[in-house]
């Protein structure tokens, strides 16, 4: 049983009119947002990166997606373990204009 909602996102790059056009295209995907103790273990692996959030959802709903989406705030996925049939995201606040 999933408590919350989240947004899966990908930035994608279409040409019209000759130039480059990049959008970022949302799918909504339940979750369970888990303890951030889990993140510190993380923590350590991840040179310069600080881990804030982390989310639990099916594994078969994950498609390389590289964003969060969560209460209106984009995160960046920095670590996906997969753990069974489920597939744990770690995330850091997003830095940068692309999203």
């Amino acid at each position: 049983m999933f408590n919350d909602e989240i947004e899966l996102g990908n930035l994608v790059e279409t040409i019209e009119h000759g130039e480059v056009i990049k959008s970022m295209v949302w799918e909504k995907r339940l979750a369970n947002q888990l303890d951030d103790k889990r993140s510190a273990l993380f923590q350590g692996a991840v040179a310069g990166l600080k881990p804030e959030l982390t989310f639990e959802i099916n594994n078969f709903e994950f498609n390389n997606e590289e964003y969060v989406r969560f209460n209106g705030k984009v995160y960046t996925i920095i670590g996906a373990l997969k753990n069974g049939d489920m597939r744990v995201l770690i995330c850091t606040t997003h830095v940068g204009s692309e999203v």
